[in-house]
C-alpha cells in the first residue's frame, strides 16, 4: 500500500495519495512511499519535475544492488535491509529504492522492509524535516537491525566450533554450510551499501546537512565493520567445514583400521581351524577327548598374542 507523509517543519501528517497528487502547492517536505506492485509510481513521479527517466526506471526495477547515483538536482539511492519476519519469499535482505531531491523523497519497495515502521513513527513524531534526515534515519535503522543478525552468525559458528567433537558431523556440516551461505548473501549487498552511503555523505547536495552527513558516514562505518565480520565468518566457515570433513575422514580411517586389525587377528585362526577341519586321515589327535579344548586354547592364545602385539606397537593408539 502506498503511503504519503507531509511535514511543515514542525509536525508531520499522513495523507492519501490522491490528496497528494491533487495538491497545487508543494509542502516544505513530503515523503511518498510506493508499493512497487501497484501503478502509483509514475503518477507520483509526475510531481517531480527534475526526475530523469533513468531514475524512474531505476525506481521501478525489481532487481537492484545498493548504490548512490547523483542525477541533476537529486540523487538515486538503493539500500538493502532486513525484511519482516513473516515474509518468507525472496532474499533475507529487502531492497528499497529512493529518489531524493529538495523537499521531497519518493521511495519504492516490492516487499515490506522491517525498518519502515520505526522510520514512519519518527516521521509522524516530527523528528524528520528534510530528505537528509529521512535517509540518515532509514540508514541508521537498517544498520542497527542488521548488526545483531550478523553477530548471531558469528556466535552460531562459535558454538559449532566449540562442540565440534561432540555433535553430529553431518548436522554440524549442514549448519556451517547454512551460515556460510547466509554470510555470502549478506556480504553481497552490505559491501556495496557501504560505498553507496559514503558516496552520499560526500555528495554536493543542498538538502544534506552536516549532521546528516555525519549519520550517513556512521552508518557506512557500521556497514564496513559488518562486511569485515561477514568476510571473517565466511573464511571461518570454510575452515570449519574442512575440519569437520577431516574429522569425518579420521573417524572412517579409524573404523577401517579396527576392521583391519580384527581381520588380521582372525586370519591365522581361520587358517588353523580350516587346516584342522579337513576331512582327511592323519590329522593329529583327531580322536583324543581333549583335542577340541586344546584347539580352542591354542586359538585363544594366538588371538591374545596377536592382539597384545597390536597394542604394544600402538596400532590402536588414539
Amino acid at each position: 500500500m502506498s503511503r504519503v507523509f507531509i511535514s511543515d517543519g514542525a509536525q508531520a501528517r499522513e495523507i492519501s495519495l490522491d490528496a497528494f497528487c491533487a495538491r497545487t502547492e508543494d509542502a516544505p517536505f513530503s515523503w511518498v512511499h510506493v508499493d512497487g506492485w501497484q501503478e502509483d509510481a509514475r503518477a507520483v513521479a509526475s510531481r517531480c519535475d527534475h526526475m530523469p527517466e533513468a531514475a524512474l526506471s531505476a525506481l521501478l526495477a525489481q532487481e537492484t544492488r545498493p548504490r548512490c547515483t547523483l542525477m541533476g538536482e537529486g540523487a538515486l539511492i538503493n539500500l538493502r535491509g532486513l525484511g519482516v519476519q513473516d515474509d518468507p519469499t525472496g532474499d533475507a535482505l529487502v531492497s528499497i529504492r529512493l529518489w531524493a531531491e529538495q523537499a521531497r523523497v519518493i521511495s519504492v519497495s516490492y516487499r515490506p522492509l522491517a525498518a519502515m515502521e520505526p522510520v514512519i513513527a519518527r516521521m509522524l513524531a516530527g523528528a524528520i524535516h528534510d530528505p537528509g534526515d529521512l535517509i540518515a534515519e532509514l540508514s541508521r535503522h537498517i544498520t542497527e537491525a542488521l548488526d545483531p543478525e550478523i553477530a548471531d552468525l558469528g556466535d552460531s559458528l562459535d558454538e559449532i566450533e566449540s562442540g565440534m567433537g561432540e555433535s553430529s558431523a553431518a548436522e554440524a556440516r549442514r549448519q556451517v554450510s547454512e551460515i556460510r551461505a547466509t554470510a555470502i548473501s549478506y556480504r553481497r549487498f552490505i559491501a556495496p551499501q557501504r560505498q553507496a552511503l559514503e558516496r552520499l555523505s560526500a555528495a554536493d547536495a543542498t538538502w544534506l546537512q552536516p549532521d546528516d552527513r555525519l549519520h550517513l558516514q556512521e552508518a557506512a562505518d557500521r556497514c564496513a565493520r559488518m562486511a569485515e565480520e561477514l568476510e571473517a565468518v565466511r573464511e571461518r566457515s570454510a575452515l570449519a567445514h574442512e575440519e569437520l570433513t577431516d574429522l569425518r575422514a579420521e573417524r572412517l580411517n579409524r573404523q577401517a583400521l579396527i576392521i583391519s586389525v580384527v581381520a588380521l587377528v582372525f586370519l591365522p585362526l581361520t587358517f588353523l581351524t580350516g587346516l584342522l577341519g579337513m576331512n582327511v586321515d592323519g590329522i593329529p589327535y583327531a580322536h583324543e577327548p581333549w583335542a577340541f579344548l586344546g584347539v580352542v586354547a591354542v586359538c585363544a592364545i594366538m588371538a591374545v598374542a596377536i592382539g597384545g602385539w597390536f597394542f604394544a606397537t600402538h596400532w590402536l593408539r588414539r
